[in-house]
This record gives C-alpha cells, structure tokens and sequence, in this order.
C-alpha cells in the first residue's frame, strides 16, 4: 500500500551546482580568442585553443558590446550581413563561443585581452570584494580605485604580440584611452581614439594593413546601452543593431589582403519584467540580507559576502529561497565546478563571494536602495543561460 505523501516530498529542490552551463574555457571562450589568433601569428607562448580557426596574417576583431548569439539570430532583418554570416561562426562550424562566468562586460574584456579566464585575470564581477580594502569595487567604472597592476599583472596578448613584432592596435571611443580597465584588458601596441562608428571601422582597416602581421581590435557599444535602457527588440535597440551591422559591412570591405575578421560580443542579454515576481529586492527581503555584509556583482549574476561566521546559514538561506530560479553555490563549490575557469590564482580567491548566485529563470535580485541605476535596467545579464552566454565568432577573409 502507497504510503501518503509528507510535507517532505513537495519540498523544493535546489539546482544542482553541476547543473549550470559551465562556459567552454580552453576550447570555445572569448579568453581563447586572441591566444588563437596570436598563435597563428607566430607570437611565442601562445596556443591555439580554437581548433576550428585558420590563421591569418592580418586579424581584427570587432567586439559589438551586448550582442548575443540568440539575439542576432532572433533579428535577421536588422542586422542582414552579419546573419548572413552566421554559417561561418567559430571557423565554419556555424556554432558560437562562450563568453565566461559572469557574462558581463568588465570580466569579458578582460578575458578577451589577456586571454585567461576569470578566475585567473581577476576581475570575476562587476563588483566584487577588495579584500584589501573590504571594499566593493565596481571594476567596470574602477571605483573605488585600486593599483591596476597587482590587480591584473599578467601581460595582454597585445602587450605580447607587440613585443613579437606584430603590428597591435586597438581603435575605440577615446573617453576608453587612460582607464584602468583598459590598462589591465587591452593595452598593448598603439591606442587609437576615435567617436563616430564609420571613422573607427575605417582607422581599424588602415591599423590591419599597417603591418604584415597585424592584430586589431575595435569596440562598439551602444547596443548594450539601448538594451540596458530600452530592453532587447525595443526600437532603440534595433536601430542601435542596424547601424552596427553597417559598421561591420562597411569593415568587412575594405579588409587588406590576407585579413580576418571576426565579429563577436561580451555577452548577450535578456529582459526581466518589472513586478515582484521576477525582481526580487534585497534591500527590502530580511531573509535574504540577514547574515549579509556586502552584495555584489549583478541582478543575475550575485556575489555574496556573508558577515564572519555567518557563511553557510547565508548558503543555506538563500537556497531555500532562490534555489529553484538560481544556481547558488559556495565559493568553494563555484570554484570547483569550473565556473570562474580552471584555475583561480590565490588574490582572486577572496574577490568571489562566500555564496554565488547565477540565474537559471528569467529574474534579478536587485537592490533598489544601494543600486538604483542598475535595478531601474530594462535588459540584463551575466548568467550562464544561453540568452546571456553565447556570443557569435562571424568570420570575413580577404
């Protein structure tokens, strides 16, 4: 006879840590981009992790802030050339990168430039624990500010490709020049600044054919900014995603001989509706701020630092909470799973959180009082879904 159900058997489940999505570090991660490339230009200690690339003596990369894998294919009709490239995604595979956890812009950059995931450039958040300081730093604005070296000391493939001879640039907004963000991502070679789109694509074609051997890189950004403001498929958003498919035909034209291109992005983006169901306010939740001394990261991408002592009530709290809308793991659980790569070198270690919460459903944990900016945003990301996750690799020859 069937015994009658207890309380127990409707008690919800949290995901599983191992669960999540880990993005394909070593193999298909923006961090193996510019290792590939620089590879294939004979730049020494570098490896061609991408299997799928064929080198090329001239290589660009145009990073397009915000614009995911499922977004573009979502849109063909903003954005024609670049859907019309799609089958050439990740050396002809038709398949996208990763971006690496979290997928939001500080980390991305940082893993594109230096080509080493999170857990070993050290910037895993958009704000994390200075453990110096005890401080939340917002590693995206550098604030509060901290020495830029010791807080990423490993050179950038720029830096290593220069000293190998290779003709490196980087062409972007010039307000992006002196940051500490850009010294610690993507400095190396020249730094070219330039502010409208079509005097940028141009100087980065002039910078390829500059050398025999040429690493580029060019930045655009304001679909992220109409995302973040006015939400995925908003008319600002799509107009912002035409335009950029401009800038990346009217570069893919005037590509020198023996030129790549690719055309990829930091992260995608999804829309959160604002209600209570899907927004869940920290500042306004006792159970989920009890035992807390600082929040970081982002609504969907949470670093959480418990006060001393307090760690595991923290862990267990929040996944009785959250357990079914996030993965949430301890630091050492994050670490082990391979979420911030496969390594985490020892001054990162105290930068992630004692508990890590990455949305699986479509909701944040914003914090209306502390983030007003960031919990008033219409499209956001950092999570391990594929929405945020994958980032296209479209691919033009000379």
């Amino acid at each position: 006879m069937a015994q009658p159900d207890t309380v127990w058997d409707h008690y919800p489940e949290p995901l599983a840590v191992a669960s999540a999505p880990v993005p394909e570090y070593g193999s298909g991660s923006l961090a193996d981009l510019l290792p590939t490339l620089a590879a294939g230009l004979g730049v020494p200690g570098m490896s061609a992790a991408i299997s799928e690339l064929t080198p090329a003596d001239r290589n660009c990369v145009f990073l397009i802030d915000g614009l995911g894998w499922e977004q573009l294919r979502a849109h063909p009709e903003d954005a024609p050339f670049m859907t019309s490239l799609l089958a050439t995604s990740r050396g002809g595979t038709g398949r996208p990168l990763t971006a690496g956890y979290p997928a939001t812009t500080a980390t991305s950059l940082a893993s594109v430039g230096t080509g080493l995931p999170p857990g070993a450039h050290g910037l895993p958040g958009y704000t994390v624990r200075n453990p110096d300081t005890g401080e939340l730093m917002n590693q995206l604005r550098w604030q509060p500010w901290a020495p830029p070296g010791p807080w990423q000391p490993y050179p950038t493939v720029f830096q290593l490709a220069h000293e190998a001879g290779v003709h490196a640039a980087q062409v972007s907004s010039p307000t992006f020049e002196n940051t500490p963000l850009t010294k610690v991502a993507l400095s190396g070679g020249r730094f070219l600044g330039r502010l409208p789109g079509e005097d940028r694509v141009d100087l980065a074609a002039e910078q390829l054919a500059a050398g025999d051997r040429s690493l580029v890189y060019t930045y655009f950004a304001e679909v992220d900014g109409a995302g973040h403001r006015y939400g995925v498929d908003s008319d600002a958003w799509r107009g912002q995603l035409m335009y950029a498919d401009r800038l990346v035909q009217r570069l893919a034209e005037q590509l020198p001989p023996r030129s790549a291109l690719y055309v990829t992005a930091d992260h995608g983006m999804i829309d959160v509706p604002f209600d209570e169901e899907h927004r869940l306010d920290f500042d306004e939740d006792w159970e989920l701020s009890a035992g807390v001394a600082l929040l970081g990261g982002e609504g969907r991408a949470r670093h959480v630092y418990a006060v001393p002592g307090a760690a595991n009530d923290v862990l267990t709290c929040w996944r009785e909470v959250l357990g079914e809308q996030f993965w949430i793991a301890s630091r050492d659980e994050a670490i082990a799973a391979g979420w911030f790569g496969p390594r985490i070198d020892e001054r990162v270690y105290g930068r992630i959180g004692d508990v890590v919460a990455a949305a699986r459903d479509d909701v944040l944990i914003i914090a209306s009082e502390r983030e007003p900016n960031e919990s008033a945003m219409v499209g956001n990301h950092g999570s391990m879904t594929p929405a945020e996750q994958l980032v296209p690799l479209l691919e033009v020859r000379s």
